[in-house]
């Protein structure tokens, strides 16, 4: 009992001042387990010195709206499609699959919207920009069909949303517009 009341008192010690030592460097950790582990002390990042940086991005509502304002447009026509709405790392933020929906236009839209943030233009231009350089087709994950259009925040682009399914790839592209032109209201 005394040696394990020594091994606490010790640690306590030593937890306290590694406490002191992170005050003293700008970090504070504290252990409110109970446990007899010694703290860890965090380390915090200077933003002053421009390690940081600052980036936009849609809400998940903000897609949500956007997916749903696109599936609306080709339900309106009659298509059957699926919409995504990728974030600028092309991390998918929502996907909705219409009723009827092709089996295919699931992975079609993500990859049509990963394309238009990607390079932040409609699908449909870089689509034809395969003549003159037909190996950006052997890129990971994209998809050079009409049908994905970026979403841009001054200028820059901050998601892609794309749409799949619809016989053409003009409509597809339209009811990604659509989507687009629901987060500017």
């Amino acid at each position: 009992m005394t040696i394990t009341k020594s091994r606490r008192t010790l640690t306590g010690l030593l937890t306290g001042a590694a406490v002191v030592a992170a005050v003293g460097a700008g970090a504070v950790a504290v252990d409110l387990t109970g446990s007899d582990a010694p703290a860890e002390v965090a380390l915090v990042a200077d933003a002053s010195t421009g390690n940081l940086r600052q980036s936009t991005g849609l809400t998940i509502d903000a897609a949500t709206r956007a997916a749903q304002a696109a599936l609306d447009a080709a339900e309106q026509q009659n298509q059957r499609v699926s919409v995504a709405v990728v974030d600028r790392d092309g991390n998918t933020l929502v996907t909705l699959r219409g009723d009827g929906a092709g089996p295919q236009s699931y992975d079609s839209a993500e990859r049509k919207a990963f394309t238009a943030v990607s390079w932040n233009a409609p699908t449909s231009e870089l689509s034809k920009r395969l003549a003159g350089a037909p190996t950006l087709a052997d890129i990971p994950g994209t998809l050079f069909l009409a049908g994905g259009a970026p979403v841009t925040a001054g200028g820059a682009p901050i998601a892609g949303i794309g749409v799949a399914g619809a016989p053409s790839g003009d409509l597809d592209e339209q009811f990604a517009r659509a989507g687009v032109e629901e987060l500017s209201r």
